[in-house]
Formats: structure tokens, sequence, C-alpha cells
């Protein structure tokens, strides 16, 4: 397949793995990212902070201009831990300008290669703490609001045979996690015992939910968000 996907924040954890699996799906794949990737299933590189519009609106529209450009997988986000009181108004624009205006930018910018071509998947990258968690005002916040953007663009971009979907990973193993949760650390013995299947998930449990809404497979799933959680978004969890 000589189509594209772009993946952003695609240098290592959740999005390394999707870079890989959708390497491993015949797809050629480009990471964007702050740093170079630490996997070679890019095909293409872009360094860039997304959070700069002019910049991310400049490279994605070089990059897609003359490109089969037909995935986007919105991985890239940050966090600004802090408890209610102690939240810095700010980090509501700081957190968003990634989470939230980024993900809209590069959908701009793919868009015209995925309404030429009749043919799009768009995925978004949640988390399950759109549904609530302590210290994350502004974290949870901007996830929410995606999931409102996953279902407007839904409904705006079906008739181009465009889907667009999210993930909510829960607590997903990724190098950064385990150096804050140390394995058979209390607090980590903690998490693992409020997941239902008992068990933190893995990047590629995230990239094989990425690879089906990417796929053929999913064109009548559209606006939907799946939570990759081992159960923890369960209301009786």
């Amino acid at each position: 397949m000589e189509d594209f996907a772009i993946v952003t924040g695609g240098a290592r954890g959740i999005g390394a793995a999707v870079a890989k699996r959708l390497k491993a799906d015949g797809l050629r794949v480009a990471v964007v990212d702050r740093i170079p990737p630490e996997h070679d299933s890019a095909d293409e590189v872009i360094e860039l902070d997304l959070s700069d519009v002019e910049a991310t609106q400049a490279a994605l529209g070089a990059f897609c201009k003359g490109r089969p450009v037909t995935r986007l997988v919105n991985n890239a986000g940050i966090v600004e831990p802090a408890d209610v009181i102690s939240t810095d108004p700010f980090s509501i624009d700081r957190v968003a300008a990634v989470n939230l205006r980024a993900p809209l930018v590069c959908l701009q910018a793919a868009l015209p290669s995925m309404i030429k071509a009749r043919s799009g998947r768009v995925v978004n990258i949640s988390s399950r703490v759109a549904l609530g968690k302590e210290l994350r005002t502004a974290y949870s916040a901007t996830k929410a609001g995606l999931h409102g953007m996953t279902k407007t663009w839904a409904l705006e971009l079906g008739q181009h045979g465009i889907t667009v979907n999210a993930i909510g990973p829960g607590p997903i193993a990724t190098e950064l996690f385990n150096k804050v949760n140390p394995p058979g650390d209390p607090r980590t013995e903690k998490i693992i015992a409020s997941v239902p299947v008992k068990r933190t998930g893995t990047p590629e449990d995230v990239a094989d939910a990425v690879s089906f809404f990417c796929s053929e497979r999913s064109g009548f799933v559209t606006g939907q968000v799946l939570f990759v959680c081992g159960g923890m978004t369960i209301g009786s969890a």
C-alpha cells in the first residue's frame, strides 16, 4: 500500500507501537514528534513542536501536498498535573495547544488528500481520564473535548468516506508509566488491583485498536470512543 499514515507523538511509547503496527499493516508511516523516533518504522520523520500552529500548518501542509495521506493518528499529548486549587489557569491553554488544537490543525492539513481519495481514517488518542481523575483538570478537559471533536468530525466528514474515532487508553505500561509507577511498588499494585483484568495494558494493546480503526474493515464505524482500559471505565469497577 502506498498510502501514508501520519502518527503524531510517534517517536516512543504508544505512538511508537502505533507506527510499528501501521507499518506492519502495509502503510507508509510519517512520524511527527519533537524528538527523533526510537524505532525504524518511520518512512518519514517530521520534527515539529505541535503547539506552534504556523509551523505545524507549514510543515504538514507541505508534506501532505502531492502525497496520498489517508490516515491520521493524533497521539501527541502533554499533562500538567495539579489539584484544582493549585492549577495554573494558563495550563488549560498550554495543554489544549497540544491535546486539542493540534489535532484540528493536523486534520486540516491532511483533509485535502483524504477528500481527494474519497477515503480516510482519523484516530484520536484520548484517555480514560476524559471521564475524570484527580489532579488532571487541564488534561481531562482537553481529552473530553477531543471526544466532542471526534463526534463532530465524524458527522461532517462521513460524506467524504472519512471515518473519525477515538481511543481512550487506561493505564498503559510505557517507559514513562513504569518510571513513575515502578513494578512491585505498592502504588503500582493498587493500580493493577483496580483493573478488572488485573494487569496494565501494553502499547501494543492500543496499537491493535488503532490498526482496526485505520483499516478498511472499520468503514461502518465512526464517531465512537473505544476505551482500551482493561475494564476500568465500567461503572461497577
